[in-house]
């Protein structure tokens, strides 16, 4: 009997900003333009999509926190109006976190219509894909914890999911502390969990060290390849690089 064939992937524009520091004003911007144009494609009350490019967004933060749609102002460890450094509230789900130069952000805007119409199947999956990229890239032992959402190293979450859905396009996304400086932290309890910690790739290799430490920049460098390989080959999909963002 003939094999089967393999399924065909999806396309996908990727935008690879992974060495810039974009400010969070202007990635929430291109979110946004872009959901809203992949919304008016979308049939109400049809699985058609006109469109059928998915969008991948790397890149890094400047120093910032962003407040979910859950937030409670408890979780700051300060006034809000005397934020230490720049703040948003914003339409993901969940608490607040941090973003800041270090930690690799991926933005999706897929339409789960392609893959499975489940937000918990969707956020497992960021948290699959995030695993096998620290296992392959760096023979990293990480984990889901039973409850709550990210992926962990031990007691310390190293990433940190957030995400939002409209006619079931999904966007905002994942941050993966690579080099992250964790200071910023002390000053929230990251997406309201107090009983644990944050961690960053460089200090778990810093603490394992046999070899030649690797600096910064191969650091985010190995960290953005291994991450959008098993983000490609998770969902399927065909990744585009494309120059510029054209909203």
């Amino acid at each position: 009997l003939p094999s089967a064939l393999p399924p065909e992937l999806k396309p996908c524009e990727l935008f690879d900003l992974h060495r810039q520091i974009v400010p969070y004003v202007d990635s929430w911007g291109w979110q946004k333009s872009i959901v809203e144009r992949r919304k008016a494609l979308v049939g109400i009350d049809t699985d058609t999509d006109e469109d059928h490019s998915d969008t991948l967004i790397a890149l890094q933060h400047p120093p910032v926190y962003t407040l979910g749609n859950g937030n409670d102002e408890k979780f700051l460890n300060f006034n809000i109006e005397d934020s230490p450094i720049e703040i948003h509230r914003i339409d993901r789900a969940g608490q607040v976190t941090y973003h800041g130069p270090g930690q690799l952000v991926l933005y999706p805007i897929i339409n789960l219509r392609y893959q499975t119409k489940d937000l918990v199947w969707y956020q497992r999956s960021l948290e699959e894909l995030i695993i096998r990229a620290l296992q392959s890239a760096f023979s990293i032992k990480a984990s889901r914890i039973e409850g709550l959402t990210g992926v962990w190293v031990g007691e310390q979450k190293v990433a940190a999911i957030g995400i939002m859905c409209a006619r079931w396009i999904v966007y905002h996304g994942l941050a993966l502390n690579v080099t992250t400086d964790l200071t910023p932290f002390q000053h929230i309890v990251p997406c309201g969990i107090k009983s644990r910690g944050v961690g960053s790739i460089k200090q778990i290799l810093q603490k394992a060290s046999s070899g030649r430490e690797l600096n910064d920049a191969e650091l985010m460098d190995i960290a953005y390849e291994s991450l959008i390989k098993e983000f490609a080959e998770f969902f399927q999909l065909s990744l585009e690089p494309s120059p510029d963002l054209h909203l």
